[in-house]
């Protein structure tokens, strides 16, 4: 999602991909939506073109003349791995929607974006549907990959729909999850949603049309799981794992004794304006916080960065009852998860899938194998976090972080 691949016409890479949160094209899209109108902008394509594909390739054609030049299409990551397997180009609704170059409101590309930059037309990739025959491996791609040739590829998505797919999240009000690199709260509804503030995008979700909506509006924190493994590696005894630092986390009292930690240290944070605030560690006591404390802190202010976005959500009109997440992440943590639950009053049921499972599931029903009902019955319910009444204490903590928060945020 949101990633930059360039190709000529014999399907030569131009340049390194540009990733999703690599943010160059800041100014770029900030500038692109007060030119085409904050309005247009937000009812038609639900977003701001902020540091999106479409800005990221304007960034290009302004810096690197000699590449945009070039061009032959612009591609999202997923939709060059496609090609390699093809030597097809094409992408989906959804991977237009995730370059804010769909136009909801006429059902099309967004060329209003496409004429703002000065892009060629020629440079979109051909449409597909999401699920169906889009393509067939060549001899090579089937060779590479073991596969038959002619094996067809007949799905694709990003890694949220993705795992909002793998957890059986497709009607309006379902909420997905994830906390790897980055956090994500994914929530489904049968609206063109969008934030007048622009902190939280929505984009075409898996089983979207033109006639019966689907948006998938997603709120992302950049810091979550990295500064995590930022603490293991730097601050942890070597050879200590995360389940360690789980159980000496666990020793540590809520609210790790007055010991705060911002995770806003992985570039822009789309929910803060594409401002770049840099982690903090507020109230550090050398006669009193630990490596445990830091363990605990950094879950916590993980966890309080989730429920801060998930009020954005729930003033968007997305209610927060139940989020599902994958066994995979830190929603495995009973400190992280708990923290979540007590704040918002709502409960995580954690399932043993990934977002690669509800990718190869997705296949089959692209395929014709199975239907939807079918595709999605199997995912095993492997733990449930509840709130309880005893609560004071998270949100005595949250307070305070959430000061911390507005005093970052006023200075920047």
């Amino acid at each position: 999602m949101h990633g930059l691949v360039l190709v000529n016409r014999y399907l030569e890479v131009l340049r390194p991909a540009i990733i999703w949160c690599d943010s160059r094209a800041v100014d770029y899209g900030h500038k692109a939506f007060s030119d085409i109108g904050k309005n247009f902008c937000l009812t038609h394509l639900l977003n701001s073109p902020g540091n999106f594909t479409a800005s990221k390739l304007k960034w290009v054609k302004e810096h690197e003349p000699e590449v945009y030049e070039k061009i032959y299409k612009f591609m999202l990551p997923g939709d060059y791995i496609f090609m390699k397997m093809t030597n097809q180009i094409n992408t989906t609704v959804g991977g237009l929607s995730e370059a804010v170059l769909w136009n909801f409101k006429d059902n099309r590309p967004a060329f209003e974006v496409m004429d703002y930059y000065g892009f060629d037309y020629g440079m979109l990739p051909d449409l597909v549907d999401t699920f169906g025959i889009q393509g067939h491996l060549t001899t090579k791609a089937a060779e590479a990959l073991g596969l038959s040739a002619a094996t067809s590829i007949t799905y694709r998505a990003g890694d949220q729909p993705n795992n909002a797919l793998s957890l059986q999240v497709m009607h309006p009000n379902e909420i997905a999850a994830t906390g790897g690199t980055s956090g994500v709260v994914y929530g489904i509804s049968d609206t063109l949603i969008y934030d007048e503030a622009s902190r939280i995008n929505s984009f075409a979700y898996v089983n979207h049309s033109a006639d019966v909506p689907r948006i998938g509006s997603l709120l992302c924190i950049n810091g979550a799981g990295i500064q995590y493994a930022w603490i293991r590696h730097q601050i942890a005894s070597e050879g200590l794992s995360y389940d360690d630092m789980e159980e000496l986390s666990s020793k540590i009292p809520v609210g790790s004794e007055g010991l705060r930690i911002l995770p806003f240290g992985n570039g822009t944070e789309r929910m803060f304006g594409d401002k770049n605030f840099g982690a903090q560690v507020n109230n550090l006591q050398f006669n009193l916080h630990s490596k445990n404390h830091f363990y605990r802190a950094g879950l916590e202010g993980i966890a309080f960065s989730y429920v801060y976005g998930c009020e954005l959500l729930k003033y968007l009109g997305i209610p927060i009852s139940i989020i599902k997440a994958g066994n995979d992440n830190l929603f495995r943590s009973k400190i992280f998860s708990q923290s979540i639950v007590q704040l918002l009053d709502c409960s995580i049921q954690v399932f043993d899938t990934t977002g690669a499972v509800g990718a190869a599931k997705a296949s089959l029903i692209g395929g014709g194998f199975v239907d939807m009902d079918e595709a999605l019955i199997s995912n095993e319910l492997v733990g449930v976090f509840e709130p309880d009444k005893n609560n004071q204490q998270y949100h005595d903590a949250y307070h305070l972080w959430k000061n911390d928060l507005k005093i970052l945020i006023e200075n920047r």
